[in-house]
């Protein structure tokens, strides 16, 4: 080895080190602080395996994968898909984790494994690692995805910020990272430039997510029990302005039911209201007390489909016809978003109300 390959070695273990270090760090934290969260446990795991990743990541050929390597790759793998429920359950407070999660996450760890002790040695290494990355690049897609299609809806202003900045990063880097282990999949030879760079730019990124964590109120990222919710105390001034405009758009949910709309965005309803939308988030979230813009829309429609499946002179309407009048689009999101609400089914609520008329 030349002493320049020395010299770059020497500075990709000490960046290895360090990402490794701030990764276990934030993961204790994440585990002390918001342990309770769903999304913070399942940040907490995605460090671990992002600290998996940071041990055994390597562009290019290497040294034979060893027996205890082995299941670190594994592991790193299979952060992908934890990195995906990440997102899923930042972004969506109503999220749950399903048993069928665990089965997608076993599975991609399972197949990195089996590709790292007997599909790769049997002289198939560029099609296991081709393989292995193009499953890192769906789940990157899927969590981008995930990003951009709640965005919208969500209320908390520092979330949406932190939130685009973390995800962004680690897409970024995963697809990168991803994509250079498919342009070198089964090239004989070390990419020492190219383990310097992934190094670096993951090291870069741990320190500014680690940054970003300390700046935000980790409440406006990881969803606290709905009674921890404390709402801001407004100025005297601020609270009358404020207590208007509550009015102005309570009317519009109560009097002209402007839930039932197809389509209704927060945009809608702050140019109703002839205000920023900027303004109608912050009222929504700091007056009323919700993380979420579907969430808002969703309780008046529940409201009003509970109002219907109560009332004897319409014991004979389907479910579906009492949804779709609500706002709801289809049947299925209607009985999760009911059976959220209030613990039953919406069948289950009109036979209750039936039999205590």
């Amino acid at each position: 080895m030349t002493s320049a390959a020395s010299d770059w070695a020497a500075l990709e273990l000490c960046l290895r080190s360090a990402s490794v270090a701030l990764l276990l760090v934030l993961a204790a934290l994440l585990l002390t602080d918001f342990r309770k969260a769903l999304s913070g446990r399942l940040a907490a795991a995605f460090a671990l395996g992002a600290a998996a990743h940071a041990v055994t990541a390597s562009i290019g050929a290497g040294p034979p994968v060893s027996d205890w390597h082995a299941p670190l790759i594994a592991l790193s793998t299979g952060d992908i898909v934890v990195f995906w429920l990440f997102t899923r359950a930042l972004f969506d407070d109503a999220f749950v984790l399903r048993w069928w999660h665990g089965l997608i996450w076993a599975a991609v760890v399972a197949y990195s494994f089996v590709s790292c002790m007997w599909i790769a040695p049997a002289g198939h290494a560029r099609i296991a690692i081709i393989m292995v990355n193009s499953l890192t690049l769906v789940f990157v897609a899927l969590a981008v995805a995930q990003t951009i299609g709640s965005w919208s809806a969500d209320l908390v202003e520092r979330r949406r910020r932190a939130r685009v900045f973390i995800v962004a990063a680690s897409a970024l880097y995963g697809g990168f990272n991803a994509l250079l282990q498919i342009a070198y999949a089964g090239s004989r030879v070390t990419v020492e430039w190219a383990n310097l760079m992934n190094a670096a730019v993951l090291t870069a990124i741990v320190a500014a997510i680690t940054w970003a964590m300390m700046r935000v109120d980790g409440a406006d990222l990881f969803t606290v029990p709905a009674e921890a919710v404390v709402l801001t105390k407004p100025a005297a001034a601020e609270e009358a302005a404020d207590r208007k405009l509550v009015d102005a758009l309570m009317r519009l949910m109560a009097d002209e039911r402007i839930y039932r709309h197809d389509n209704v965005t927060i945009g809608t309803l702050a140019t109703r209201l002839k205000i920023p939308e900027y303004r109608l988030r912050r009222l929504i979230n700091h007056r009323l007390g919700y993380r979420n813009f579907n969430v808002f829309l969703n309780n008046h429609r529940i409201e009003e489909a509970k109002a219907a499946l109560a009332d004897p002179a319409q014991a004979e309407v389907p479910v579906i016809t009492i949804a779709m009048d609500a706002g709801f689009q289809s049947l299925g999101p209607f009985n999760r978003a009911f059976k959220a609400t209030t613990g039953v089914t919406p069948t289950e609520y009109r036979k209750l109300k039936a039999s205590t008329a």
